[in-house]
C-alpha cells in the first residue's frame, strides 16, 4: 500500500508540474523563452540499444561506453563498495538498490537485489563505518550494512529529522567530508523567494550520529550535489533560477567555504542584481561570492565526482559533472557529461566527456549523476532512459 501511496504522489507531484510549467510558458513568459520539455521528456523513455549506443553517443578517444544495469526506476545516486559493487538509489520507487559488479568481463552487473524499501523518495547515498546512510525528502536515517554481502542488519533509524517537504526541489544529497562530518544539500522549495526554513538552499553539515547542525553555506539555490577535491577543497553545482532568458542566469560551480553566502535569491550569476528580489538587497549582494565557473544557462548540473588517482591521465584531478539538460530554454541544451579542468592559475576549462543524450533537439538520455569505479571506470546514472552507463579508458 505504501508503494502505491508513493507512486500515486509523484503522479500528482509529475501532472502538478507539468501544469504550472504549461501555465507559466503561457501566461509569464515572453515568446522568445519557450518552455521547451515534453510529458515524454519528464516520463523517460527505453534504453536505447546497443548499435544505439554505439553510433550515437561520442567520447574522446580512448574511451568507450557500455550499458553497465537498465531496466531501473529512475535512477540517481550511485555509490561504489569496498566490494566493487554499488548502491544506487531508485527515489520514484522508494527503494535504495545493491547492483553487483561485473564478474565476468562483459561489462554488465550480474545481479541486483532490493536492499531497503518503504523509503519517502531516497536520494543521497553515504557510506560511513557499517553504516549506510541515506537521504530521504524529509529525513536522513542509517541502517547497519554489511558491504561484502549487500545486506543490512537491525533497524533503519532517522537521524536527522524535520526537513522541509514543501515546495519544489526534493532532491537531498550527502557525502561525508574529509572532516568525518556528515554534509547535507537542501534546494530552495521555489524558483525565487524569500524562503522561511533556514535549511532552505544551503549546505550543512552533522556529527556522523545526526547532532550537532551547523549551517556551512547559504544562498545556493540548488546545490544538488557537491565534492571535495584532491586538495580537500569543497566544490557544489547549483542551478540557477528560470524565466529570466534563454542565456540567463549562468548555471554554477561554487566554491564553499564555510560562512559563504552565494547570492540566491538576492543575485544571479556574477552579482547581477535580480528582477524580483534584488532591490534593497545591496549589502547582502556586496558579500555574496560569485560562481568558480559558469556553466550554460539552464543546463542543470546535478552530480559531481572528482577523479581520484591517475587511471586516466586526462582526467587527473579534473571533475566530472552530470549536465541533466535544459527545459527553460527554446532550443534545447546540456544532456550530457563534461569534464572540468584546473589550469596552473586556477581557472577552469570545461570539455565534453560523454554526448548523445541530445541529437537534433531529440532526447534519448539525462545523465544525473557520476561515480568513478575502483579501475578508473566511470558510472553514470540515467533517469530518462533509466539506466545507469559504463565509460571505461583503454590507452
Amino acid at each position: 500500500m505504501s508503494r502505491i501511496k508513493a507512486i500515486f504522489k509523484w503522479l500528482m507531484l509529475i501532472a502538478g508540474s507539468l501544469i504550472l510549467i504549461l501555465l507559466a510558458g503561457i501566461f509569464l513568459l515572453p515568446s522568445p523563452y519557450a518552455v521547451n520539455i515534453s510529458l515524454g521528456d519528464i516520463i523517460g523513455g527505453e534504453a536505447p540499444d546497443t548499435s544505439v549506443v554505439d553510433s550515437r553517443f561520442s567520447v574522446p578517444e580512448g574511451f568507450r561506453i557500455n550499458i553497465f544495469a537498465k531496466d531501473l526506476t529512475h535512477p540517481r545516486v550511485i555509490r561504489q563498495l569496498s566490494t566493487g559493487d554499488f548502491i544506487l538509489s531508485q527515489p520514484r520507487k522508494g527503494e535504495v538498490t545493491f547492483l553487483e559488479a561485473d564478474k565476468n568481463g562483459d561489462g554488465i552487473s550480474e545481479s541486483r537485489h532490493n536492499i531497503i524499501d518503504n523509503l519517502d523518495n531516497p536520494h543521497g547515498l553515504a557510506l560511513y563505518k557499517d553504516w549506510l546512510y541515506i537521504a530521504e525528502l524529509g529525513a536522513v536515517g542509517r541502517v547497519k550494512f554489511d558491504q561484502k554481502t549487500g545486506q543490512t542488519t537491525g533497524e533503519y533509524q532517522r537521524i536527522i529529522t524535520g526537513l522541509p517537504t514543501d515546495g519544489g526541489h526534493w532532491t537531498r544529497t550527502i557525502r561525508f567530508g574529509p572532516d568525518g562530518l556528515l554534509y547535507l544539500s537542501v534546494g530552495s522549495s521555489c524558483n525565487v523567494c524569500i524562503e522561511k526554513d533556514e535549511l532552505r538552499s544551503t549546505i550543512s553539515r552533522y556529527q556522523p550520529d545526526g547532532s550537532g547542525r551547523e549551517i556551512l553555506a547559504t544562498g545556493l539555490r540548488n546545490s544538488v550535489d557537491f565534492d571535495w577535491d584532491n586538495q580537500g577543497e569543497l566544490y557544489a553545482t547549483d542551478n540557477g533560477r528560470d524565466f529570466l532568458g534563454d542565456d540567463f542566469p549562468p548555471d554554477e560551480l561554487n566554491h564553499i567555504v564555510s560562512g559563504g553566502f552565494y547570492g540566491w535569491p538576492f543575485a544571479n550569476g556574477d552579482n547581477v542584481h535580480d528582477p524580483d528580489f534584488g532591490k534593497g538587497h545591496e549589502a547582502e549582494i556586496a558579500k555574496a561570492i560569485i560562481p568558480y565557473h559558469k556553466f550554460r544557462a539552464h543546463n542543470a548540473p546535478l552530480g559531481i565526482t572528482f577523479f581520484k588517482g591517475d587511471d586516466i591521465p586526462a582526467l587527473k584531478d579534473a571533475a566530472m559533472v552530470a549536465l541533466h539538460g535544459s527545459w527553460n530554454r527554446s532550443v534545447k541544451d546540456g544532456y550530457k557529461v563534461v569534464s572540468l579542468h584546473w589550469d596552473k592559475d586556477g581557472r577552469v576549462e570545461e570539455k565534453d566527456l560523454v554526448t548523445g543524450f541530445l541529437k537534433d533537439g531529440n532526447v534519448i538520455g539525462r545523465p544525473a549523476f557520476v561515480e568513478q569505479g575502483q579501475n578508473g571506470e566511470i558510472y553514470i546514472t540515467d533517469d530518462f532512459s533509466k539506466v545507469v552507463y559504463r565509460l571505461t579508458y583503454k590507452p
